[in-house]
């Protein structure tokens, strides 16, 4: 059974996509992008949205098991580490970090997780 989530961001609709899909036992939360003006309040927003998703899925970020950072510079990555080390706590998952363009160049992280259901 497969199991689709929407934020109702507004690409979800423009490119064909859903925030998360449950599938296999997993989920699988597709690269999010956050509000704010700096790498810091967009990290914090995405990771808002990322937990909804988790949530209404049934899982939780201590049952992440992978996480993707994409940031168009990666000199803005190092400032998030504290936040990011409070939201994986005692669970940390393995982890990618990736300089790149984003969608639009407002975003400064894009961040996509993949958690086990319990």
């Amino acid at each position: 059974m497969i199991k689709r989530i929407s934020s109702g961001g507004e690409f979800e609709s423009k490119v064909g996509y859903c925030r998360a899909v449950v599938a296999g036992g997993f989920v699988h939360v597709a690269g999010t992008v956050g509000q704010g003006d700096g790498a810091l309040e967009q990290c914090r927003s995405a990771l808002e949205i990322i937990g909804k998703a988790l949530d209404e899925a049934g899982s939780s970020f201590a049952q992440v098991v992978r996480v993707n950072y994409y940031l168009p510079d990666r000199t803005e990555f190092a400032p998030c580490w504290p936040i990011l080390a409070e939201t994986f706590g005692d669970n940390p998952p393995a982890a990618t970090m990736i300089e790149c363009g984003l969608i639009d160049p407002k975003y400064r992280i894009e961040i996509e997780v993949t958690a086990l259901l319990p």
